[in-house]
């Protein structure tokens, strides 16, 4: 039975629907003022496997991801760079999908723009300002957080003792200090295209961060949803808030569950773009693969920070943590190669269910026990960090089948084993594809990618492999034995300074770049 923990109840829960009915889920996307960095990922990965996960057990999903085109850090950043809001804006979005695409990330149904629904905002404004939860003044409107008896209770904070600060508006014009901007008149120096007409007595001016989630959150799934997510560090004052103007709107539970994610961390402490120490998404795809981006961020429960070890900021590099994960990934890259050796087809033309299915059955007792524990470990508020475990141990399995029988070699004669192999390649896949991992092998990896590099490279190792037969037929007492072995070994040598592996198998020698 699938388990899912609450921010708002601080426990887990059975899921309060069953297979086959519709879900709802809201994340919250990003402000679109920079390029994405790794942490912009961190929410969309997790919250794609959940629906991934939800949507393989029955469930019918639609994901809901804001973005926030129109804010302070957007006017701040186009004056810095004499571009409007609206052009810098489309092109940050732009480059949130490349990200958003590069890591596997394709649940996400919807993606409303705040400017799109401007007027549904006012709209939710004007009835809190009529139900006394709203109050103008003459630069702008704003709740009244002592008029919401449960404000504090998603972050478990006493409304008395929250003072101004961390992106709680100063401004001596509010009742209460913890008083938030619905909406935020016009000032002087802001540029005409973040102005918008209002009926508030400030005038034109542009909504507040918080109600832009309510609005599109409720307007696009419904008054109650049944999943809201986003990063930690929004659960107080964003998340706080949207829970507080939203049920004081509707008098409805604004969401059944709140899920937080942990968010990036280094060994010497936060990731900000202030200490300049920030990894875009761009520069960590021309060291590791967007498998990797993601399989990194999925080998942690998702409530946990993911701890990218140290770092030292310099081209080219990435952190101490994110490189090992990269070693480690290779283990299903070379699974995946295994497969195309053993069946002569790609691994992802390996059929793979895409549902959960009860009292599974499989030939080799050990797979039905590993795919038991995946199940588990998912259902346990969706702990993929334990199912990553579950997929090595599985792929190490399934290797040792190909090993034991000499699956690879192009002479072996063996169907039973190579079933067995094949039915724990098909697992893989299809726990592989819930986490939305692919497995990819690149083409350049495998020399697919320059016609010219690939033939030169298959010259050496033709050249490589004349020696070694010659050298391995030779006389034991043959002077150019030892010095054939030795060309072999230093053609290697060269090769591994330029970053390419050679790998002598049954079936003849590959070569990989990394």
């Amino acid at each position: 039975m699938l388990q899912v923990y609450s921010t708002l109840t601080r426990k887990k829960e059975p899921f309060h629907k069953q297979p086959g009915e519709a879900v709802t889920m809201y994340v919250c996307g990003p402000t679109v003022y920079k390029p994405s960095h790794i942490g912009h990922m961190v929410g969309p990965v997790i919250f794609d496997t959940v629906k991934r996960y939800l949507t393989y057990l029955g469930y019918k999903v639609k994901w809901v991801v804001n973005i926030t085109d129109v804010d302070d850090k957007l006017i701040v950043r186009a004056r810095e760079l004499k571009r409007t809001v609206p052009d810098l804006a489309a092109e940050m979005t732009e480059d949130y999908f490349k990200c958003l695409k590069s890591l596997n990330v394709t649940g996400i149904d919807h993606f409303p723009r705040a400017t799109e629904h401007v007027t549904g905002m006012i709209e939710v404004i004007q009835k809190l300002e009529e139900k006394g939860y709203a109050y103008q003044v003459d630069d702008g409107v704003y709740f009244d957080v002592s008029k919401d008896a449960d404000y504090g209770a998603l972050s478990n904070r006493d409304p008395e003792q929250m003072e101004a600060g961390a992106r709680l508006e100063v401004n001596s014009r509010k009742r209460n200090p913890g008083d938030f901007a619905l909406w935020k008149g016009a000032k002087p120096d802001e540029p005409v295209e973040v102005q918008y007409p209002s009926p508030f007595k400030c005038g034109r001016g542009r909504p507040g961060w918080h109600i832009e989630c309510t609005c599109m959150a409720i307007r696009m799934l419904g008054e109650t949803l049944d999943i809201h997510g986003g990063g930690l560090d929004l659960q107080f004052p964003h998340h706080e808030n949207e829970l507080a103007q939203s049920e004081s709107w509707t008098d409805k539970p604004f969401a059944r569950v709140w899920m937080h994610n942990g968010l990036l961390k280094l060994k010497s402490g936060k990731m900000a773009g202030s200490l300049g120490n920030v990894l875009n998404v761009a520069d960590a795809l021309k060291a590791v693969s967007g498998d990797v981006l993601r399989y990194f961020m999925l080998n942690t429960h998702y409530r946990s920070p993911i701890d990218l070890g140290d770092w030292e900021p310099t081209p080219g590099s990435i952190p101490s943590n994110l490189a090992t994960a990269k070693t480690s990934f290779a283990t299903f890259v070379n699974f995946a190669e295994s497969v195309r050796r053993v069946t002569g087809a790609g691994f992802d033309h390996l059929p793979a269910s895409t549902s959960a299915t009860p009292h599974r059955e499989f030939a080799k007792p050990e797979f039905a026990e590993l795919y038991r524990r995946f199940r588990e470990y998912m259902d346990d508020d969706f702990n993929t960090g334990g199912a990553t475990g579950v997929l090595f141990e599985l792929v190490n399995v399934a290797n040792k089948i190909a090993h034991d029988a000499k699956l690879e070699d192009p002479a072996t004669k063996d169907p039973v084993a190579k079933s067995l192999f094949i039915e724990g390649a098909m697992l893989v896949k299809e726990i592989a594809g819930v986490l939305g991992l692919t497995f990819e092998i690149p083409q350049a990896t495998l020399g697919g990618g320059d016609a010219l590099v690939s033939g030169l490279m298959q010259l050496l190792l033709d050249l490589r492999n004349n020696l070694r037969t010659e050298a391995k037929t030779a006389a034991k007492d043959n002077p150019l034995k030892k010095a054939m072995f030795d060309q072999t070994d230093l053609i290697r040598k060269r090769l591994a300074e330029l970053k390419v592996t050679l790998e002598d198998r049954p079936g003849g020698t590959t070569w990989r770049v990394g």
